[in-house]
C-alpha cells in the first residue's frame, strides 16, 4: 500500500495577546523535518506582527489543509480567522475569546475529518475564554469534548528526559485528593499504557505510580492512601498484565538514577507531575493530551503576557511540540476521524 503524504499540522492562535503568534512565526524560519504545518489565525495580525519584530516571513492566505504543503517552503500558510480589533499586547481581550475558541474547535474538526495530521494548540488565556461561556477548564477537556471522548482524555507532559501524567489536573489540591479513587488511578494508567504501545511503540511500557504522601506512606505511619488507593490499583493494574511499579516516594522519583527504571511517571495531582518535568527540561517539555482520537500537543508554557510582543519569545518549546505531533502523526498515517481510514 503506497504512503500518503504527510498531512499538514494545524497549529491553533492561542491568545493573540501573547506570544503564541511570534512562536508561530519563529517555527516557521525554523521549519524543518517533513511536516509542513498552516496557522488558523488573522492573516492581517500576523503579517503586522512580523513586520514589527523585523521577521522575514511571507504570509499566504489558504483555502483549505490540502493548499499548506505547496505553500509552506515559500511562505507561512494561514487559514484566515480574522480578529475583531487591533491586538494590544500583554493584555487579553475577551473579544476575542469567540475566535480562539473557534481555532480550536476547527483545527480538532480538521484532523477529524483527516486534513490535518494533528493539532499543535498555542497557550490560551482561560479567563478570557471563560468570559465568552467557555465551559472548560482547558484545551484537554475541550478537545475530549468535541472529539467525543468526554472524561477519557490524559494529560502528559513529555520531554527527552521524563515523561508524567497527572492523575487530576485543574483542581485544587484539596480536591484533588478527595478525587482520588483505585479506579480513577486505573482508568489513566489504562489509556497512558495503550497510548505508549501505539503511538510511541514501546512493546510494554513501564509505568511508575506515585505515592501521595511522604515516603510514599511509611507502611501508613504517614498516610493511609498509599494502601488504600494506590496499591489496589497497582494489583488491579498487574493482573491486566502491565508492567506496573510503585507506590513511588515522590521525592526520589525523578532522580537521574531513578528515571531510567520507568517508561512514565503516573503522579496523583497537578504539582506533583509538572514541577520535574518543568525543573529538569522545561524548554523541551510538550504537552500531550492522550486517549483523542486526534494528535494533540501543546508547548509547556503559558502566553508570556510579559513579553509578548518584544520581539524575544523563545519558540524551542512549539518546535519541541511541532516535532513531536509530526513523529505521532507519522505512527498513525491512515488515521482519520475516530481512527477510520483518513
Amino acid at each position: 500500500m503506497p504512503v500518503p503524504e504527510p498531512r499538514p499540522l494545524a497549529l491553533t492562535m492561542g491568545d493573540p495577546a501573547g506570544v503564541g503568534g511570534e512562536c508561530t512565526l519563529r517555527a516557521w524560519l525554523a521549519r524543518r523535518g517533513t511536516y509542513p504545518f498552516f496557522a488558523l489565525d488573522d492573516p492581517d495580525h500576523l503579517a503586522l506582527l512580523a513586520q514589527r519584530l523585523g521577521l522575514d516571513v511571507p504570509i499566504v492566505s489558504i483555502a483549505s489543509p490540502a493548499d499548506a504543503a505547496g505553500v509552506f517552503d515559500a511562505a507561512m500558510p494561514v487559514f484566515p480567522m480574522p480578529l475583531p480589533g487591533p491586538v494590544r499586547f500583554g493584555q487579553p481581550d475577551p473579544a476575542n475569546a469567540p475566535i480562539v475558541i473557534d481555532s480550536i474547535a476547527q483545527a480538532a474538526a480538521m484532523a477529524m475529518r483527516g486534513e490535518a495530521g494533528a493539532v499543535v494548540t498555542n497557550p490560551i488565556n482561560k479567563a478570557a475564554l471563560y468570559s465568552a461561556g467557555f465551559a472548560h477548564p482547558g484545551h484537554t477537556e475541550f478537545l475530549a469534548a468535541i472529539t467525543g471522548v468526554p472524561g477519557e482524555s490524559i494529560m502528559m507532559l513529555a520531554s527527552p528526559l521524563l515523561r508524567v501524567v497527572p492523575v487530576t489536573v485543574h483542581v485544587s489540591l484539596r480536591d484533588a485528593i478527595d478525587m482520588l479513587t483505585p479506579a480513577t488511578i486505573v482508568a489513566a494508567a489504562r489509556t497512558v499504557h495503550a497510548a505508549l504501545k501505539r503511538d510511541f511503540g514501546i512493546e510494554r511500557p513501564r509505568l511508575a505510580i506515585a505515592g501521595l504522601n511522604p515516603h510514599a506512606g511509611e507502611q501508613g505511619a504517614l498516610g493511609r492512601e498509599e494502601i488504600t488507593l494506590v496499591l489496589p490499583a497497582i494489583e488491579q493494574l498487574r493482573g491486566e498484565g502491565m508492567d506496573v511499579s510503585g507506590p513511588w516516594p515522590p521525592d526520589t522519583m525523578f532522580t537521574r538514577i531513578a528515571r531510567p527504571k520507568y517508561d512514565v511517571a503516573i503522579c496523583l495531582y497537578h504539582d506533583q507531575a509538572l514541577i520535574p518535568l518543568k525543573t529538569l527540561d522545561m524548554d523541551h517539555g510538550v504537552n500531550v493530551t492522550l486517549g483523542l482520537p486526534i494528535v494533540r500537543t501543546s508547548p509547556d508554557h503559558g502566553t508570556a503576557y510579559d513579553i509578548a510582543g518584544k520581539g524575544i519569545a523563545d519558540p524551542t518549546s512549539l518546535l519541541a511540540a511541532i516535532d513531536l505531533a509530526a513523529e505521532l502523526a507519522r505512527a498513525r498515517p491512515f488515521l482519520g476521524s475516530l481512527g477510520a481510514p483518513g
